[in-house]
């Protein structure tokens, strides 16, 4: 596919393979793209950005509602698009497919709710006779940075907002998986979106990222990544706004009156959907010690029902991981925190890409499969006495987007949910859990600023005071 850049559809001569994850084979090549290609799309966003700061809100939605229309009417396409180029399992394509074009129609309906406030000014002393006001403006440009595991949906969460919201928006999708943005910028043209407004630009965030963040001409920045780009890019942006949804290491706590069952079915689906790469995958399990072993005995059953393989065969239910290096790297994982006394109840195995489903048993949480962020198909286990002390190693890590709680009892979610450190805080259920309408968001080093298509138009407008005297 080429690159959209400028209202064109550009090629250049240096290519950059998107390969299938599972089996190697090149799925499409997009252009690598040069300096010229950054300096281009950035004198086009700027245009495009008083073009939509002047389009009606009525406008904007319905260019955003032709648009989600017309994703569902593709939902087939996106889905195995997003398998082939990020190996997740075809069930799991199709609903991102079918979220993404939610996220569009939520973003569509946002176009319309652009609005301040009045402001009662005669509360202040000074404030007789005034009258004031609030208005909601565009950002002007920005720039959205999307990673490799969301490859439609979170391009969706930054395009659709910025365009409802009256901006330009410049895409920079994952070098891994770049088809999927590109499709979606296909059907946002057929559906009106002015040609400067939307620009699509692909190549290594090394090579051009800098470029994007840095220009004076962007104002608003959303970045989905690892915790140490995004700590690069709020260094390079300067005085911008910036949204940062970055990574996690998320806990789920089994108190003693749970439902083991459900537990089990609970991690298992949200500790291994995508092969475990989500940013709220769960990874770490703090289990009451008078469950444990019941708990153990419950999830390993779950997880040895998983059906890996090829993606794209309906019976499969985990693919492989993006690349190679990565899958190396859990396994290694996994073999440091078994050589420091944690043992494999299930799992363990690699070849290429492919990662065997694996739990991980009595892990200290001071081994990396714990404290760090694993991004793979692992959970670690570790024991616990009282709610005070899962609480306590809950909140033992630099992260804080997501963590979950097992129990019954109203008394222990209360204290879960206003002491532990997280932006999303899940009840009876894993910390893999979105509906794309809610804020999304995390603390500390988890990030900053929420998603959500009515939340992300608020990071992606400014607000302006009026008053009358």
């Amino acid at each position: 596919m080429k690159m959209y850049v400028d209202g064109e559809w550009v090629d250049r001569s240096e290519k950059i393979e998107v390969r299938n994850p599972f089996d190697g084979t090149v799925v499409d090549t997009v252009p690598r793209s040069e300096a010229r290609d950054v300096q281009a799309a950035l004198a086009a966003a700027a245009r495009g950005a008083e073009i939509m700061a002047a389009m009606p809100g009525y406008e904007r939605y319905s260019i955003l509602h032709k648009a989600a229309e017309l994703m569902e009417e593709r939902v087939e396409e996106f889905g195995r698009t997003i398998t082939l180029e990020e190996g997740k399992a075809i069930a799991e394509g199709r609903g991102e497919a079918a979220r993404a074009a939610e996220t569009i129609t939520l973003s569509a309906e946002e176009a319309k709710r652009l609005c301040g406030e009045t402001l009662p000014l005669d509360g202040s002393s000074a404030g007789e006779g005034k009258f004031g006001f609030t208005l909601r403006v565009p950002c002007g440009v920005v720039v959205a940075i999307t990673p490799f595991n969301f490859p439609l949906n979170l391009v969706c969460h930054k395009v659709g907002p910025a365009l409802a919201a009256g901006n330009a928006v410049i895409v920079k999708p994952a070098t891994d998986t770049p088809l999927s943005a590109l499709k979606l910028t296909e059907v946002l043209l057929e559906a009106g979106t002015p040609p400067e407004a939307i620009q699509c630009i692909t190549g290594s965030g090394g090579t051009i990222g800098d470029a994007l963040c840095s220009d004076g001409r962007v104002r608003k920045i959303s970045f989905t990544g690892s915790r140490d780009v995004g700590e690069h890019i709020c260094h390079v942006a300067g005085l911008k706004k910036v949204t940062m949804e970055l990574g996690s290491n998320a806990p789920l706590i089994v108190m003693p009156d749970a439902d083991l069952e459900k537990v089990a079915a609970a991690t298992a689906a949200t500790g291994f959907a995508n092969a475990g790469q989500v940013c709220i995958s769960a990874q770490r399990v703090l289990v009451n010690r008078a469950v444990y072993g019941n708990f153990i005995g419950a999830l390993k059953e779950k997880v040895e029902a998983i059906r890996p393989g090829n993606p794209l065969d309906e019976s499969v239910d985990m693919g492989p991981m993006i690349r190679e290096g990565d899958a190396v790297r859990v396994n290694e994982w996994i073999r440091e925190a078994q050589d420091g006394g944690a043992r494999i109840v299930t799992g363990g195995a690699r070849e290429g890409t492919m990662h065997a489903p694996t739990i991980v048993a009595d892990v200290d949480p001071g081994m990396r499969i714990s404290c760090d962020e694993l991004f793979g198909p692992a959970v670690a286990l570790t024991r616990f006495e009282a709610i005070n002390e899962a609480i306590a190693m809950a909140n033992n890590t630099n992260y804080g987007l997501s963590a979950a709680l097992f129990t019954e009892k109203l008394d222990w979610a209360m204290q879960f949910v206003r002491k532990v450190h997280s932006g999303n805080l899940m009840i009876n259920w894993g910390p893999q859990w979105r509906a794309d309408l809610m804020p999304y968001g995390g603390l500390k080093e988890s990030g900053m600023g929420k998603e959500g298509p009515r939340y992300a138009v608020e990071e992606m407008t400014e607000l302006k005071l009026v008053v009358f005297h």
